[in-house]
């Protein structure tokens, strides 16, 4: 099972969470948010971030605003967390970084819209839909996603807990790659709690290892 984990800002807890070589790590690129990186990398935003995918995280941004910052933070990766086009996910795949293309999920209703999508990104996320975009701590009832339909691989998203591991566990969906971790393993808003997602890492990876056997 991949792991994102989101929202992160301060050098120090960058650099301790890419010892746990999560998947993907990913910075804030929406000026609204409190987990919002600026617009000039620190140190460690700027390094590489090893076997971790580099991701930034843009709402209804200028395609030569997210162009900067690919250059500026040396993205690998782009998620979509508005209400951006299939074509725009298009134009931004041909920058030469991957595409996350995030929906906002809270009735059956809302997985009509993602099909359109397909094959214009690497990757869906599904999060809860709120007021905001993302980051609420707040679930939405994963029995929806039984109604997915498509191709594309997703990733699960929205008020992920430690105490949830086991019931992600149990999630049986072909196409669910993985989770995005973030508000709920955090001191403060952008600082993570390394113990926690080191404790989780170890058992989604304890249970993949034991999969992988059978």
């Amino acid at each position: 099972m991949l792991i994102k984990v989101c929202g992160m800002r301060d050098d120090d807890n960058i650099r301790a969470l890419r010892n746990l070589n999560p998947d993907f790590i990913g910075l804030i690129f929406y000026s609204k948010s409190s987990r919002f990186v600026g617009d000039k990398p620190t140190a460690a935003q700027k390094e590489s971030f090893g076997h971790s995918l580099k991701v930034g995280v843009f709402v209804n941004s200028e395609t030569n605003y997210i162009q900067q910052k690919i250059l500026d933070f040396g993205l690998d990766m782009v998620q979509l967390h508005g209400g951006e086009s299939p074509e725009f996910c298009t134009t931004i795949g041909q920058m030469g970084v991957k595409v996350i293309k995030a929906f906002s999920i809270a009735t059956e209703e809302d997985l009509q819209q993602v099909c359109r999508y397909e094959g214009k990104a690497d990757f869906f996320l599904f999060d809860t839909k709120t007021a905001g975009f993302g980051g609420s701590g707040r679930k939405f009832e994963w029995e929806i996603l039984r109604n997915y339909h498509c191709d594309t691989p997703f990733l699960l998203s929205g008020g992920i807990d430690e105490a949830d591991i086991e019931a992600v566990r149990q999630i049986r969906l072909p196409r669910m790659a993985g989770i995005d971790l973030n508000s709920k393993f955090e001191v403060s808003p952008a600082l993570k709690d390394i113990d926690k997602l080191n404790r989780t890492f170890a058992k989604l990876r304890a249970q993949t290892d034991i999969t992988s056997k059978q």
